[in-house]
């Protein structure tokens, strides 16, 4: 497996594939914003329209895992703060695909996320996660504490009424 950072020509050449990543993960239930129905266009869309511009502009790092060739998983690391927060940045979209799940590919997107943070000066690292979801332990076994719990934050992904709670989490570097 290697990680690698993508540019916006990256993302751009690997659109259909990136899109695909996000459409396994949604269709299996990850909590990240979409519900179903959601297709596969609406995954492209998502990262030529909301994922590039950041990118481009210099405020997101877009970290992408491969396994012989494929796109195992990806995150994000949000830094687009407040000017009185240029220490702080923000996991976004932890996407591991099904198929390369229990692999340790979360983990080690997370621990290159944390050095690059590092390494631009970001000290700490804010995230949010669906109370009870697969990612949560994850992120507590790497460090992260708990803030608290917000319940009914968000829909159902797989397209019902029941309302989620998220757990809003951190770590100083």
């Amino acid at each position: 497996m290697s990680i690698s950072i993508f540019s916006a020509a990256d993302i751009a050449s690997h659109l259909g594939e990136l899109g695909r990543l996000l459409h396994a993960c949604v269709h299996d239930g990850a909590s990240i914003s979409f519900v179903l129905p959601y297709s596969q266009a609406d995954s492209e869309a998502f990262w030529s329209t909301k994922v590039l511009p950041g990118v481009e502009e210099g405020t997101r790092l877009v970290l992408v895992a491969m396994v012989e060739g494929r796109i195992a998983g990806s995150v994000q690391l949000n830094r687009d703060t407040p000017p009185n927060q240029p220490h702080r940045a923000e996991v976004n979209k932890l996407l591991v695909h099904p198929d390369f799940r229990r692999q340790g590919i979360g983990l080690q997107l997370m621990a290159e996320l944390e050095r690059l943070a590092r390494e631009i000066g970001r000290s700490l690292i804010t995230l949010d996660t669906r109370t009870g979801d697969k990612a949560e332990p994850l992120y507590a076994a790497l460090g992260y504490q708990t803030v608290g719990v917000i319940p009914g934050f968000a829909r159902d992904p797989m397209g019902g009424d029941r309302l989620d709670a998220t757990t809003i989490m951190y770590k100083t570097l």
